[in-house]
């Protein structure tokens, strides 16, 4: 489908995430702008990231439940998007960046002792400071709203991963109780930014 993309426009416009499409009631749009990518690059960046994160997830939840996590989470990536531009109506997006997320913040639960290598870092950050650099930097984003990428989507995304983690594993949730309290303080931040934006 991104490949499609790439080479005809008129496909591109009539499934990318779109404000005006999604107020006329095309709401397949949050769901297919996700299998749409500005650009090879684009693609190519999520598809690395996807193909070191998706292994383990996919060998905890099945297929079916993978793909439940990877809608769900493209979906509500998509829906925080709309929560802060549904008054731009010419605002149009495209890529899986939140599954992506979603899948991304899954790993973090279920494995919080993880280190990852971020580039050109060359030491590993330890999971929940990737995480909550993670959230920052993209709450930073959604305030100063002056570069094209989904900042909202990969928060919305985020939230939506640890939220169907918990729903298919809550003892996660028993085992890191402060979680809650961390979705919490990001809920109350992202309603704040949304009064100062």
């Amino acid at each position: 489908m991104s490949y499609k993309g790439f080479r005809d426009s008129s496909f591109f416009n009539a499934y990318c995430f779109s404000v005006s499409g999604l107020k006329s009631g095309q709401w397949y749009r949050l769901l297919t702008s996700g299998f749409l990518h500005v650009g090879w690059w684009h693609l190519v960046v999520n598809g690395f990231t996807f193909y070191f994160f998706s292994p383990s997830i996919l060998t905890i939840f099945g297929t079916v439940g993978f793909i439940g996590l990877y809608l769900f989470s493209l979906l509500t990536g998509n829906l925080l998007t709309y929560f802060y531009n549904h008054k731009e109506y010419y605002y149009t997006a495209v890529g899986a960046s939140g599954a992506i997320s979603g899948i991304v913040f899954s790993s973090l639960v279920f494995d919080p002792s993880m280190k990852l290598y971020i580039l050109p870092l060359p030491f590993p950050i330890p999971a929940p400071l990737f995480g909550l650099g993670f959230l920052l930097y993209s709450m930073v984003g959604i305030l100063r709203n002056s570069d094209r990428i989904g900042h909202a989507a990969h928060i919305g995304g985020g939230i939506g991963g640890i939220l169907f983690t918990f729903l298919f594993y809550p003892y996660l949730l028993r085992e890191n109780p402060l979680l809650w309290v961390f979705l919490f303080v990001i809920l109350i931040a992202l309603f704040v930014i949304k009064k100062l934006r």
